[in-house]
């Protein structure tokens, strides 16, 4: 199968970014491509057309190749639930929780025949893989059971792209130390070095670059630039890098930034709003006085609500709808605006009954078995009859009276289990994961805070944040295209 690797020297190093983007360019120039990362770890997930789990960013890379995302494109995912343990999920299906001792005594060899199974069958529809590896390929103490890396790319025979970052220093280092690290049929893959996050002028870097190839003999084929867009990241390192202000906004808007926080690209759209700045809030910082409080997903509900208790950011949330604050939940956030969350079998833990935050009549009970699966409804709020797409991600059943008129909340949507909103339109909380891609929706939540605010109300007539993805998956490819050689490994 024709296949190229793309592998960094450390983890941030932006492999992501550089394989998101290759799949955009070839797939311009009439190849068939797909994504493939053989073993993610991310808590950023997404959920295929019949329900399967992937990580996030294979999705966006798959979008960026022009193609649906398949299980077989990230056949196994591991979701750090805390305590040293994962949950694991092959083909898209959560098959157990295991410690990492344990995960490769149990799974490398299921986990290495689900790898080369998934990729047979990509070979049956595509021209071309583009494979991304994790962290780096030279760690001595995980070499012998990665499944992610050289692995990989050894079973493809796939010339190897090494992605360093240059912009937190050390490069040549980097470049030179894991060349050194790897087996010699493992450094025959590599074809190419691509600096990546490069701030300054090509004629500084000129020197070192010609330095590099002499020392190693193998060519720099890129030095990328670094990007201000705004991309989907795999952890929640990414978080820590973002700008917290925008000059011209208007409306300020916390996350929560939750221990095991999950799909926080549930925000990126909020992110692309010109008039908002989204500010991810440790649970041990002072709330302030947001225009909105979001609390976000997370892999596991109860260990984080307990947190949010201790910190006093639970007490702190609670005044704030009090004294009309706007907060919204999505997935486990809202899982905690509820009365109670109860996990009998210890799913998540230790087994036990957890009081919410009370601002929902609303009670979870968290179970093993998984939902999973997108969905297509329409809007009651914040403006009738909106169509609105998502998925949904949780393993927790949250059962919700049907609301009348005397009732203090009413649905959100026409499925009344998928989220609900107070009669003030104050409380907001859903299920439903993707929900400020709605482009109509976004901006018809985002204007009433804005009236709140005496703000003039925004339009609501704009596309869905897909179009705009795709605006910014254009623009990065465009950019690194110009700055990556590519025919060393199409040949």
């Amino acid at each position: 199968m024709k296949s190229i690797m793309v592998v960094g020297t450390t983890s941030h190093a932006g492999k992501s970014l550089i394989t998101t983007a290759i799949c955009r360019i070839l797939s311009r120039r009439g190849w068939r491509v797909a994504p493939f990362k053989g073993q993610n770890m991310a808590l950023n997930a997404y959920v295929t057309a019949n329900g399967g789990e992937i990580g996030y960013a294979q999705a966006v890379q798959a979008w960026s190749a022009g193609v649906s995302p398949l299980v077989e494109m990230n056949p196994i995912l591991l979701k750090p639930q805390g305590d040293m343990t994962s949950q694991i999920i092959i083909r898209g299906r959560p098959v157990g929780k295991v410690n990492a001792k344990d995960y490769y005594a149990q799974y490398f060899e299921i986990g290495w025949r689900t790898i080369t199974e998934s990729l047979k069958l990509l070979e049956t529809e595509f021209d071309l893989v583009v494979c991304e590896g994790a962290g780096s390929p030279a760690e001595i103490n995980l070499k012998h059971r990665d499944l992610t890396n050289m692995r990989v790319a050894k079973h493809l025979n796939a010339p190897t792209l090494l992605v360093v970052d240059i912009d937190r220093g050390g490069a040549f280092a980097h470049v030179v130390g894991t060349l050194e690290l790897l087996e010699p049929e493992e450094r025959a893959l590599i074809k190419g070095v691509v600096i990546n996050k490069f701030r300054g002028q090509r004629s500084i870097l000129e020197p070192g670059i010609k330095w590099l190839e002499e020392k190693t003999g193998i060519p720099v084929v890129g030095v990328i630039p670094y990007l201000q867009e705004v991309f989907p990241a795999e952890d929640s390192l990414d978080l820590l890098e973002r700008k917290t202000h925008k000059e011209q906004s208007e409306l300020n808007i916390a996350v929560i930034r939750l221990p095991r926080i999950s799909n926080f690209t549930d925000f990126d759209p909020l992110e692309s709003e010109a008039s908002v700045s989204v500010k991810y809030l440790s649970p041990k910082q002072d709330l302030g006085h947001p225009d909105a409080v979001i609390i976000p997903g997370t892999k596991t509900t109860i260990p984080d609500l307990v947190l949010l208790r201790k910190t006093g950011m639970a007490e702190a949330i609670q005044n704030y709808a009090a004294s009309g604050g706007t907060v919204l939940g999505i997935c486990g956030g809202f899982q905690m605006l509820g009365e109670m969350v109860a996990d009998p079998e210890g799913v998540e833990g230790q087994a036990g009954r957890y009081e919410g935050l009370n601002l929902f009549p609303m009670k979870t009970v968290i179970t093993g078995q998984k939902i999973a699966r997108q969905r297509q409804v329409t809007s009651n709020h914040p403006q009738m009859g909106l169509p609105v797409n998502g998925f949904e991600i949780h393993q927790g059943r949250s059962r919700v009276e049907q609301p009348t008129n005397n009732s203090s909340y009413q649905a959100l949507f026409d499925d009344v289990n998928l989220g609900l909103v107070d009669n003030c339109q104050s409380v907001w909380g859903t299920y439903l994961h993707g929900i400020f891609d709605n482009g109509p929706w976004r901006r018809a939540w985002l204007n009433r805070l804005r009236q709140q605010r005496g703000l003039k109300s925004l339009p609501t007539g704009v596309a869905n944040y897909r179009d705009q993805r795709e605006q910014i998956l254009d623009s990065i490819a465009n950019e690194i295209e110009t700055h990556l050689n590519l025919t060393p490994f199409l040949s």
